[in-house]
């Protein structure tokens, strides 16, 4: 790139922050540089680019953000308007997520009362947010109650676990009169499927662990995850269409939705390349070789983001202009921060979109997925008689 090039961005004049200034107005005037102009770019990225009507938008979660609020405030008003189609999200999200729904208050705290005293008054905290020991206990009767019902007694795939807990908090909230507040209800009224790659490592795990003792059916199909998954995404693709991830920390949901490409490419051998966008929102370094920290560019192995400076195993081939917008955003932040800003600016600056639906598409996309694995396996088969015919000849050459 000649040294002009990276004279080519735009020129730092800043507007005036003043008591009438916008949030968009204020991340496009004053967000200009280090992390501020990451979440910059990462918010031109979601609206301009991410939430064009072709492209699939998956979210994945970590950490206890739920438990914050966030849910309420930014990803229930996501998912009302169509900017968010499938989530990869932690059990323990999840469930605290339920405390919402169910009605169960949790209070704004301090990080600086000691810990025996909130144990000696039965209050649970999770850094600076306190609430009774009986929202956990509440909580974890709601979860063992439903699960025995007999639309749970079979093997099951999370997102399937996931929208049937989602329409009975879907009800309780209609007979509380709250309005919406539980992510897991707004999924379900929006057929948004929701995974979760570790399923025991949460209470909910731990209910359905307790039901199994007592000969409940219910098993949650990793396996059935990762096909669906899999499957949502190479039909999107094979439609014409775009796949975009939004990550929320790291850890095992940003893995689990970047291996969709290794698993098509390496597994199945099925051709396709990865995601096209990639946005993340972290606070964790990427020097300590960790997944939650690294951007694509810097990770070790395929990653399965393959935008147009990207390949398929998320190396960078060279860096954008200056002063153009790259497809692949890493803002170091504290998703508390950096979240709601990116929702308020794209629903302040983008239309709302017609929901996808895919808990719906699940069946038809995993049928399309089965075929092209017969496919690519019989094309296999193929090649390998034609290797072995050709090492047939070479031998019986040899031989002569």
């Amino acid at each position: 790139m000649p040294p002009t090039d990276y004279l080519s961005g735009q020129t730092i004049e800043p507007a005036r922050v003043g008591g009438q200034t916008t949030i968009p107005e204020l991340i496009d005037g004053a967000f200009g540089s280090y992390n501020a102009g990451r979440l910059r770019e990462g918010c031109l990225l979601f609206t301009s680019r991410m939430l064009e009507d072709t492209v699939m938008v998956g979210l994945t979660m970590t950490g206890a953000l739920t438990p914050t609020g966030l849910g309420v405030s930014t990803l229930i008003p996501l998912i009302e308007a169509g900017f968010i189609d499938w989530i990869v999200a932690t059990g323990g999200n999840l469930y605290h997520d339920a405390h919402f729904g169910l009605g169960l208050p949790l209070h704004r705290g301090t990080p600086f009362v000691p810990d025996a005293e909130l144990r000696d008054q039965e209050v649970i905290r999770i850094y600076d947010i306190f609430f009774d020991y009986r929202v956990l206990l509440d909580t974890d009767s709601f979860f063992s109650k439903i699960i025995r019902g007999g639309e749970f007694q079979r093997p099951m795939s999370t997102a399937e676990f996931h929208h049937l807990c989602g329409g009975y908090l879907s009800e309780r909230e209609r007979a509380l009169g709250q309005g919406r507040r539980s992510l897991l209800a707004a999924c379900h009224d929006f057929d948004v499927p929701i995974y979760t790659p570790s399923p025991g490592d949460s209470s909910i795990g731990l209910s359905i662990a307790a039901a199994a003792l007592e000969g409940s059916r219910l098993a949650l199909d990793p396996s059935a995850d990762v096909n669906e998954m899999a499957a949502l995404f190479l039909d999107t693709k094979r439609g014409g269409g775009a796949s975009a991830v939004l990550v929320l920390g790291g850890g095992s949901p940003k893995n689990f939705i970047l291996q969709i490409e290794p698993y098509l490419q390496e597994i199945l051998g099925i051709e396709e390349g990865g995601h096209d966008f990639f946005l993340q929102i972290t606070d964790t370094r990427p020097d300590t070789g960790s997944l939650s920290g690294a951007p694509p560019a810097t990770r070790g192995g395929p990653e399965g983001v393959a935008t147009s400076q990207h390949d398929g195993g998320g190396r960078a081939h060279s860096l954008p202009p200056p002063d153009q917008l790259p497809d692949a955003v890493t803002c170091y932040a504290d998703a508390t921060i950096a979240f709601p800003l990116l929702a308020a600016y794209a629903l302040a600056n983008r239309e709302p979109r017609v929901p996808k639906r895919l808990y719906r598409r699940r069946a038809a996309s995993l049928e399309l997925l089965q075929a092209e694995r017969e496919r690519s396996a019989a094309d296999e088969q193929v090649r390998e008689r034609a290797r072995h015919g050709r090492g047939h000849r070479v031998t019986l050459e040899r031989d002569r």
